[in-house]
């Protein structure tokens, strides 16, 4: 496996090296001892799976409150997106600024994303899976979510080739106010 760092502190991407012959390839996308000898959190207790079937979906920016935090291993097992995270930890030297990278099933790339960090994706192609590996549980009284077109953090989203898809719980979020409370 291949760690890259991010411009986001504790956030990597992840490439596998696939072993190939002539019955395909074969790839690590998890390894434990890998992330602990760089200091990444992650003990999987829950897996989740999301299915987008048009391109141009927006999902997110989500994240759980404290003490909920979570962090996550993101990969696209069909099709493509563009993954995003936003640091929304006050302490961080990158708080407020936001790192996006394409993952698709034909790199396996994926995408983690530590504690702290929102996480929200647009899908590049029609249906899209996405794998979520979770470092803690799911918690929906402590869900939170910061607007994906808030000035605070000025993303740049991909052009859409058409009509976002975007959920109305998603649209309604506030804007984030850099001092940590919605507007």
């Amino acid at each position: 496996m291949k760690f890259s760092p991010t411009p986001l502190p504790g956030a990597w991407l992840i490439e596998p090296e696939r072993l190939g012959d002539e019955r395909g390839w074969f790839a690590r996308t998890f390894d434990a001892s890998e992330f602990r000898a760089r200091e990444i959190e992650l003990t999987v207790v829950q897996a989740n799976t999301s299915f987008s079937p048009r391109r141009d979906t927006l999902r997110g920016m989500h994240y759980q409150a404290d003490p909920h935090g979570e962090p996550k291993l993101i990969s696209c097992v069909r099709g493509a997106i563009f993954d995003v995270g936003v640091d929304l930890r006050p302490e961080s030297p990158s708080y407020c600024r936001w790192f996006g990278a394409r993952l698709d099933a034909e790199s396996g790339r994926a995408l983690y994303l530590p504690r702290g960090v929102a996480h929200g994706l647009q899908t590049l192609t029609d249906d899209c899976e996405v794998r979520y590996l979770m470092g803690h549980e799911y918690v929906p009284d402590a869900g939170r979510g910061v607007r994906f077109d808030d000035p605070a953090f000025a993303i740049a989203w991909p052009e859409p080739s058409g009509e976002r898809t975007i959920s109305e719980r998603d649209r309604s979020y506030a804007a984030y106010r850099p001092s940590g409370t919605p507007r």
